[in-house]
């Protein structure tokens, strides 16, 4: 485990950022701080003349003269809010972050840890949730946060209770959770074979309604899913939208990955049904606007390999995604063997 940087590091470096922002004529203090584990937290009390534009324009600057690569500034609740990364981050993993949260409820899954190190969590069957998008360039985590999100569901259900199926166009992504006694069938590749597997997960979906039952759960998680829409075309949006429609009242829930969000990608109905949002690191402030659906969420400065920001009704709230080891599903299995 990394270390925390001790109160002295904190306090030099709250007094340094004192500095640069009195250099570029914004006069204001630091009150407190978080220690997370992939960035420090300050909170920042400016004069009241200070324009919150001009406070975010200055982000570049205190990266430069704290020697970051990037920092974010945001306004929050009176304050602006300075997140400067740590030189090294802190891992979170996901089994003892399970262990220690032994009465989550069957429909709700742990992403990681939020800004103040509270674990965060999402219930699938949330009327605000339904399903989930999560996107982020290369090298991001998404895909490894995808891998959380449903182990960790796999985790507090057994598989009588859970069936998750798995759409993986590259097959590696969702490969390591090939083990888990909860997946139906392959990881399926073939973008007609997916098609078929959506189809008979949408007839499922009727039959739930008709008979107006929701058990078991059932999570259809997909990787790349700009791939997927690319290679199977109309049809596969078009049973895909249905299942995003109209599965949460049947027990169905989508979990989808993408690193290409953009407006095409993210319109019409499905930005309609994925209200919550996973945004890792992305390319540009066009790609985390799209992604976020929020401007200057500061998306594009995140550090990648796990630093996530979840998006619910505009609301923004950054967080370290816990990563599944490489032994943790064989320690699932055996938990429900």
């Amino acid at each position: 485990m990394t270390a925390k940087p001790t109160r002295r590091i904190l306090e030099r470096q709250a007094d340094h950022l004192e500095q640069i922002l009195a250099q570029h004529r914004v006069p204001g203090y630091v009150t407190g701080g978080t220690v997370t584990p992939r960035f420090v937290q300050y909170q920042f009390v400016a004069a009241r003349e200070v324009k919150v534009k001009r406070m975010v324009n200055l982000s570049e600057e205190v990266a430069l003269a704290l020697g970051c690569r990037t920092v974010r500034i945001y306004r929050h609740q009176g304050a602006f809010h300075i997140e400067v990364p740590r030189k090294r981050a802190a891992p979170v993993r996901l089994l003892p972050l399970c262990q220690s949260l032994p009465d989550v409820g069957t429909d709700t899954a742990v992403l990681g840890v939020d800004s103040t190190g509270v674990p965060l969590l999402l219930r699938l069957s949330a009327p605000d949730v339904v399903h989930t998008l999560i996107a982020g360039t290369t090298g991001s985590g998404k895909t490894a946060l995808a891998r959380t999100l449903l182990a960790s569901l796999a985790y507090y259900n057994t598989p009588d209770a859970l069936r998750i199926f798995l759409i993986d166009p590259k097959g590696r992504g969702f490969a390591p959770l090939h083990g888990l006694p909860h997946v139906h069938g392959e990881i399926v590749q073939e973008s007609r074979r997916a098609l078929w597997g959506m189809e008979e997960l949408a007839d499922e979906m009727e039959r739930r309604d008709r008979q107006g039952v929701s058990t078991p759960t059932i999570v259809l998680g997909i990787d790349e899913l700009a791939d997927l829409l690319q290679t199977g075309g109309a049809a596969v949006e078009r049973v895909l939208t249905r299942l995003a429609q109209r599965g949460r009242q049947a027990g169905i829930h989508l979990v989808a990955c993408t690193q290409k969000p953009t407006a095409g990608l993210i319109g019409g109905a499905m930005k309609a049904n994925f209200p919550v949002r996973l945004v890792g690191a992305v390319a540009s402030k066009d790609e985390a606007r799209y992604a976020t659906g929020v401007t200057d969420s500061g998306a594009e400065k995140l550090e990648g390999k796990g630093d996530f920001m979840l998006v619910a009704k505009g609301e923004v709230q950054r967080f370290q995604a816990a990563w599944l080891g490489g032994d943790d599903v064989q320690t699932i299995v055996k938990r429900h063997g």
